[in-house]
């Protein structure tokens, strides 16, 4: 065949055409398109009930922590670019934002970093006041545009006492969120540490309140033993109970949910989490460089089914005769 025929035949033209598709790859082609982005804050409980193990990673048994934690660095990938993350941690009553929300493209190694460093040694006490910590979390991003993600097993240490709950009446609707619940819904032992923050068995019936003892009580004075309104307002027989075991308080943390006006979740696994947050609820158009280079890839391949799709069906055919 001549040049000039060459130039006549199809699949010439099919096979530069393709070429020069597969070479805008190269060129990395973005579009200006609307898609919904996210701006969150993970505030993460570290208290230590967060140290039982009950999930399975490899399976093997993982802390609480350590489960959120992974399930943290395998979301952040999945979140749409110029999305913004922020980490803050909880324990006591008080949760304390460690950054603001930053992008989660731009700034995914720090924030994976940050994420990977979470530790229950970073804790500055260890009481573990659920409610005070979320209204405490509220308070901190109702100036900002962040949505709450609480990340919590919802257990109170001590017991919280109804007279004293949290009031949320005030920071109610004045941002979006959710309350993460972590754990299983089975009692697991809590493990103890000792001075080094070496692993020393696990606590005991003995070792946590079972109750708290501060202020009044909220039952009636003639049904506690011992009761001595001045000197013993809860009794004089110590308080049983199995708050040394730990599992997910989920009723409670729906309730303070509903009382926040967040939604709750239970964490199982990444994928659940990321359809959970990434609803139009949560979600903000923005428009974005998108990257279109699928399209280029998609008319490539259109262009040379054409000259090897011919090829393909012969072969194939021949196979067929042959047995």
């Amino acid at each position: 065949m001549s040049f000039s025929g060459i130039h006549k035949d199809y699949r010439f033209w099919c096979l530069v055409l393709a070429l020069a598709a597969m070479l805008a790859l190269f060129a990395h082609p973005r579009e200006r398109q609307k898609r919904p982005v996210y701006n969150l804050a993970f505030i993460v409980d570290i208290t230590r009930s967060m140290n039982a193990q009950d999930y399975r990673l490899d399976d093997r048994p993982v802390s609480r922590l350590h489960f959120v934690k992974q399930t943290l660095r395998e979301l952040l990938p999945k979140l749409p670019c110029q999305s913004k993350v922020g980490l803050g941690i909880f324990t006591e009553r008080r949760s304390t934002l460690l950054f603001e929300p930053i992008e989660v493209c731009s700034g995914f190694a720090e924030l994976d970093a940050a994420i990977a460093e979470l530790d229950w040694l970073m804790a500055w006490a260890a009481d573990s006041r659920i409610a005070g910590g979320l209204l405490s979390a509220l308070e901190i991003l109702q100036n900002g545009d962040s949505n709450v993600v609480f990340v919590t097993d919802g257990q109170e240490a001590p017991p919280v006492n109804p007279r004293y709950r949290s009031d949320f009446s005030a920071i109610k609707g004045k941002l979006d969120g959710m309350i993460l619940g972590v754990g299983g819904l089975q009692p697991v032992p809590i493990p103890k540490f000792n001075a080094k923050g070496e692993a020393d068995g696990f606590y005991s019936a003995e070792d946590v309140p079972h109750r708290s003892s501060f202020g009044e009580s909220n039952l009636n004075p003639e049904k506690i033993e011992g009761y001595d309104a001045r000197n013993a307002p809860f009794g004089r027989e110590a308080a049983t109970g199995s708050e040394h075991l730990a599992s997910l308080r989920e009723p409670y943390l729906q309730q303070l949910a509903s009382e926040a006006g967040l939604r709750y979740h239970r964490l199982t696994d990444t994928d659940a989490l990321n359809e959970a947050l990434q609803t139009p609820e949560l979600a903000v158009q923005k428009p974005v460089d998108a990257d279109v280079r699928w399209k280029a890839a998609v008319l490539a391949l259109a262009l040379l089914l054409p000259i090897y799709g011919g090829l393909l069906k012969r072969y194939l055919n021949r196979a067929i005769n042959r047995v």
